[in-house]
């Protein structure tokens, strides 16, 4: 059975004893005069029960409404302060805030910005793991995970922002130029070495941005498979086969002509970093400063060559 007795039930009815009038209530309440005589009045029907003596001179309390004055009063003070305090907690910088950044490019990109944030904000209890699980860390009882996508991302519960676009290219060491010559066509791939990932963005295929602007995927010949943008680096430098990479990583090397560019009509999906947290209405002001903080500081970063 539903109780007669809510917040704003008992919130109008001990301003009435305390201002001692309908007429004060509704001035304190802001709100009608008729609504506050309405409100008493529906819960002493409810209540089957006088709460309150009427006359037009004065109004006197019952034995009933004394006693649920004395027993509500100190309810409410307490409901009213623990509000307070989730107000205060959803809106201050200060508590704990459990961040999970990618492996190599999250320390590479974001490291510096983390510490600075936290020197920024020092009453905060800054928690930092670095995985690629991405989307499954948020299971962890996380605030926030960082994560590195290419292409369509996967629909989820989560709310996903965009933080950075990392432009990528396809590149080969002149070695591999030499023996199997420079491919034409993104399809040729399926049968080129390729150096792909382990699990690192899925272990996804090599997508592609078609002319119609959607991702169009190949499934390379990855006979040799990394979770990291350095080994790949690196492999592809020896001669492993053909690798897509960070356009400003390998430029170094595209400059010196350890590596040569590959380029095709399609351009290569690039990276995307996001934040995805849980949901966008409740987000704490904690979660929110970092997130803004974090876009303005790679905002700053230049990823093109």
């Amino acid at each position: 059975m539903r109780s007669a007795l809510d917040f704003n039930t008992l919130k109008v009815f001990i301003a009435v004893v305390e201002r001692e009038s309908f007429v004060g209530a509704s001035k304190v309440l802001e709100m009608p005069t008729s609504n506050v005589s309405r409100c008493i009045s529906q819960l002493e029907e409810k209540l089957n029960l006088q709460l309150i003596e009427r006359s037009t001179r004065h109004m006197k309390l019952t034995q009933s409404g004394h006693l649920l004055y004395t027993r509500a009063k100190p309810l409410l003070e307490a409901l009213e302060q623990t509000e307070t305090e989730l107000t205060l907690r959803q809106m201050q910088l200060k508590g704990p805030l459990r961040l999970c950044i990618p492996n190599e490019i999250g320390p590479a990109l974001l490291g510096s910005a983390v510490a600075e944030f936290a020197c920024q904000y020092p009453d905060l209890e800054i928690s930092c793991v670095t995985n690629l699980s991405g989307l499954e860390s948020l299971r962890d009882d996380l605030d926030l995970a960082i994560i590195v996508s290419r292409g369509q991302m996967d629909d989820s519960d989560y709310i996903a922002r965009h933080l950075v676009t990392i432009p990528c290219t396809i590149v080969a060491a002149p070695s591999v130029i030499q023996r199997y010559g420079i491919p034409t066509q993104i399809q040729q791939f399926e049968e080129l070495p390729c150096i792909t990932t382990v699990s690192a963005l899925k272990g996804a295929p090599w997508q592609f941005i078609n002319k119609k602007g959607g991702f169009e995927t190949i499934k390379v010949k990855g006979h040799y498979r990394v979770n990291s943008g350095e080994m790949a680096g690196r492999a592809a430098v020896s001669g492993v086969g053909f690798a897509i990479l960070s356009k400003q990583a390998c430029q170094p090397y595209i400059s010196d002509g350890r590596l040569i560019e590959v380029e095709f009509e399609q351009s290569v999906a690039p990276l995307q970093l996001f934040a995805l947290y849980s949901d966008r209405r409740y987000l704490p002001a904690k979660t929110r400063a970092f997130i803004d903080f974090i876009q303005q500081k790679l905002s700053n970063i230049s990823f093109e060559t």
